[in-house]
């Protein structure tokens, strides 16, 4: 997994989102610059549409919903973007997998503030949804809580 820099990273609130409001329906939009390895998340009430780029479609989206009575972080990814064709789904599947924690971690540490309002957010489950026309790639996995991605 690349390593986090929070320097690298850039966090920006879209109206009415705060660092404290909402939980519900709370959703995330982190992207990318291949060139200098910048993040860029955006934390808002709706995807920052404007930041997708729909031909690579490399971006990760995620969100706070609550259910049956649980709150849950789900991470979406796009496993097969616009191409269709199984060698590129693998390798973008192996992609995601290797960036996924740093993705992840740049999610919850963008947000850092949002849990001192909503502690026990922290060690609510993280499940990665990755998208895909392929029954192999496309599943639901796992991946911990927040305070495995906390860093200090």
């Amino acid at each position: 997994m690349p390593e986090f820099h929070p320097e690298k990273l850039t966090v920006k609130f879209m109206p009415p989102t705060t660092p404290c409001l909402p939980v519900d329906g709370r959703k995330y939009t982190l992207t990318h610059s291949d060139e200098t390895g910048d993040l860029y998340l955006t934390i808002g009430t709706q995807y920052e549409y404007s930041a997708l780029d729909a031909k690579k479609r490399d971006e990760v989206l995620a969100n706070w919903d609550a259910s049956l009575g649980q709150y849950l972080l789900t991470v979406n990814v796009f496993v097969d973007g616009l191409e269709k064709e199984y060698d590129q789904a693998k390798a973008r599947y192996t992609i995601f997998q290797q960036n996924l924690d740093l993705a992840i971690t740049a999610i919850i540490n963008g947000d850092k503030e949002f849990y001192c309002f909503f502690p026990w957010l922290i060690d609510c489950p993280i499940h990665v949804q990755f998208q895909s026309v392929f029954p192999e790639f496309n599943q639901r996995i796992f991946y911990d809580t927040p305070r495995c991605y906390w860093v200090n």
